[in-house]
């Protein structure tokens, strides 16, 4: 039976763990905390001898990958942690530390907690090694500003690694597994850490030579160091960074969810009458919305970070180069920097991310910024959940570092070996994409670096990769979908029951859904069928009964969700709209927006005496037709949506098709949908319509804790 590793699993509320007097229990000589954030171990005399009572069972000269996993896991069994203790005792042993550290590296992909929003450990939560054995060789960390080499870190971790076969099959039956096993709340558990990571903080806790990359003080105690080291300024700039992006954040947690949803429909029959199957092409281009948020929101942080560096003196330069990259020993254990009181609770975490992204992009380079681990991608079946629901709200919760090589092995063993083929196929068939993966994100990593020497970065360029990438992660994961649709379906029960045991969570419900890892009641989910149906290849369009008269958007797909930037959220741009198959006769258009709350109707948009030549209106559109009023502020503007209250809001576009323009005797200042709607009453040929949905979070004192990436 092989060998299991624990490590301190960080399963802590980020209400615990923000706080460095939950979080830094202790320091050791250096004035960090020790591997399990407590204070470094001076070892008895008794725990010596136990030291060198398991190692004599060994040969140092022989030593392998699994001597060196079951003598660490023999050091936890008798109590005997990670530190200068147990170092020296091992010397005194007659045995090379570093040669064990080497073979059997400190967990670092899996057994990690999401922190919150970008959390106190805001990244990545659990990522597992694909069941490989990953030495850590010596090494540097990255480039820093002017691309010298920084101490500490190390190497063997890479982007290489993350999508080599065996990493990649072991996940892929873990997914499958979690899949097979759950339902359409549990996938939407996912650690905020998976978006918008180009800044090379997951590549710096990987390679951290103090070996805390994964304990809960690593990213509290690095943030603080930079805000302590930055000026007023300069850390203003990081709030209203983070006030900015934080609608942002939720709305990309929810704008996955008809992805979600539409992969449990395929796994449970529950398809669209004569359309059998996924179609690629409409998941791709919705998977490519996603991502294009992920890039909006990853570029103007880059943004932002980068005009801070760019303003760092001297003296601040000199004091982060003494911060190392990659050993977090050299980092000071500081203090609080900023009054968590004065902030909303998801500000204040996203501040504390951004200072910890701040220092690892700056001291790091574009290989750390492009690096990813193996489960970084199809990210929507539920693996999370399955791996991580044990250690919530459990802070000294151990979670073991082979469980995604383990139980995927499992899951492999009890399949058919014709349903094996169709998972293990996966490998080869994700193969193209993954490569361009790859190159991707090393594209999109090494132009926002650009940033960092100057104020302008091609946006549309680095919109375009963030689009292309949302592609080929919606290629990757359709293929998924239908692989462990089509094995779950010729499941007999005995597969089943054999599976749930593997699953290994009796005694947990998901009553509802995910906001990243915050549970939130099942929010309204648009209807799904435009992802089905090998023929629909563009964005559907909503139709009505008569001519054939459609309304679609290049943007987004009907029932599909509004991007933040045609919101008061982001940028408050207007939706473009295109518009076809008119009926004969028509002389005018008019264009209403509007939204049906329980208590009345509002509207946010009014444009009439559109001229009957127009096909659609572009982003922003101006000096076409006349504006009316709308129910926000009473302006003739358009007043963009901020869906008030958590979950989502339905938001439909109609476009009227009229045999005349509509006769308006008062000024437009006056002109309501309710005064449109009349003078069009007996004008109207057809009209078609658009759905939209959007989302944000209300801050509150209940403020989700987790949820942001």
């Amino acid at each position: 039976m092989r060998t299991k590793t624990f490590i301190l699993f960080m399963a802590v509320l980020l209400t615990v763990t923000v706080n460095p007097g939950c979080a830094q229990t202790g320091s050791d000589k250096t004035g960090r905390a020790g591997q399990d954030g407590q204070k470094d171990q001076i070892l008895t005399d008794q725990q010596k001898a136990a030291v060198k009572a398991i190692l004599s069972k060994y040969d140092k000269e022989s030593l392998t990958a699994e001597d060196a996993k079951a003598i660490n896991e023999a050091f936890r069994a008798a109590g005997i942690r990670g530190g200068q203790g147990q170092r020296q005792a091992i010397q005194e042993a007659g045995f090379d530390p570093e040669a064990i550290r080497k073979l059997a590296p400190p967990p670092g992909r899996q057994g990690e907690r999401q922190q919150g929003r970008e959390g106190s450990d805001g990244r990545e939560g659990n990522q597992g090694d694909g069941g490989q054995d990953r030495a850590r060789p010596e090494g540097q960390g990255g480039g820093g500003e002017n691309g010298e080499k920084r101490q500490g870190g190390g190497g063997g971790y890479s982007l290489e690694q993350a999508v080599s076969d065996r990493a990649q099959l072991t996940t892929i039956a873990f997914d499958g597994l979690a899949f097979m096993t759950g339902g359409f709340g549990c996938n939407t558990f996912l650690p905020p850490g998976k978006v918008s990571d180009f800044f090379g903080f997951q590549y710096m806790r990987d390679v951290d030579a103090g070996e805390l990359g994964h304990n809960t003080s690593f990213l509290t105690t690095i943030a603080n160091n930079v805000l302590a080291i930055l000026n007023d300024q300069q850390k203003q700039q990081l709030v209203a960074l983070a006030r900015e992006q934080d609608p942002g954040i939720s709305q990309l947690a929810y704008q996955r969810f008809p992805l979600i949803k539409a992969f449990c429909r395929l796994k449970d029959g529950d398809t669209p009458s004569g359309k059998p199957s996924l179609d690629g092409e409409a998941v791709k281009k919705y998977t490519s919305g996603i991502y294009a948020l992920s890039g909006q929101l990853a570029y103007r942080r880059a943004q932002v970070l980068g005009g801070i560096v760019r303003s760092f003196d001297q003296t601040q330069k000199s004091a982060l180069k003494k911060l190392v990259f990659g050993d977090s020993r050299t980092w000071p254990d500081i203090g609080d920097q900023l009054d968590k009181k004065s902030l909303p609770h998801g500000v204040h975490v996203a501040v504390m991310t951004y200072a910890s992204e701040l220092f690892s992009w700056y001291q790091g380079s574009i290989e750390g910024d492009a690096y990813f681990c193996p489960e970084g991608h199809g990210t929507y079946f539920g693996a999370f959940y399955m791996k991580d629901m044990p250690a919530m709200g459990n802070p000294n919760y151990s979670i073991s570092t082979s469980i995604t090589g383990d139980n995927g092995q499992q899951f492999l063993n009890a399949l058919s070996e014709g349903q094996r083929a169709q998972i293990t196929g996966l490998v080869d068939q994700q193969r193209s994409s993954l490569d361009e993966v790859v190159k991707t994100r090393r594209a999109i990593a090494g132009m926002l670096r650009g940033f960092l020497s100057s104020g302008s970065v091609d946006r549309e360029q680095v919109m375009t990769l963030a689009k292309r990438y949302g592609e080929l992660d919606g290629e990757i994961s359709y293929h998924y979908a239908k692989a462990f649709a089509a094995v779950y379906q010729t499941l007999t029960s005995q597969q089943k029951n054999t599976l749930m045991k593997l699953r290994n969570l009796e005694g947990y419900e998901c009553k509802g859904a995910f906001l990243y890892s915050q549970p939130i009641a099942m929010p309204e989910i648009p209807n799904t069928d435009f992802l089905f149906g090998a023929q629909a290849k563009t964005a559907p369009a909503a139709k009505t009964a008569g001519n054939g008269f459609v309304l679609r958007s290049s943007t987004v797909a009907d029932g599909g969700q509004l991007p933040v930037e045609f919101t008061g959220d982001g940028a408050s741009a207007t939706l473009p709209l295109e518009w076809s198959g008119a009926p004969a006769g028509t002389k005018s258009f008019a264009v209403i927006m509007h939204h049906d709350a329980p208590d009345q109707t509002k509207w946010y948009w009014i444009l009439y005496d559109i001229p009957a030549g127009t096909a659609g209106l572009a982003k922003n559109a101006k000096g076409t037709g006349t504006l009316g009023n709308n129910s926000v502020n009473g302006r003739t503007e358009y007043a963009p949506p901020h869906s008030k209250g958590p979950g989502a809001k339905t938001y439909v576009y109609t476009v009227y098709a009229l045999s005349s323009s509509p006769k308006i005797t008062v000024p437009p200042a006056q002109v309501s949908r309710e005064v449109l709607l009349a003078a069009m009453k007996d004008l109207t040929l057809d009209s078609a319509k658009l759905s939209v949905v959007y989302s944000r979070t209300v801050s509150t004192n209940n403020e989700l804790e987790k949820g942001r990436p």
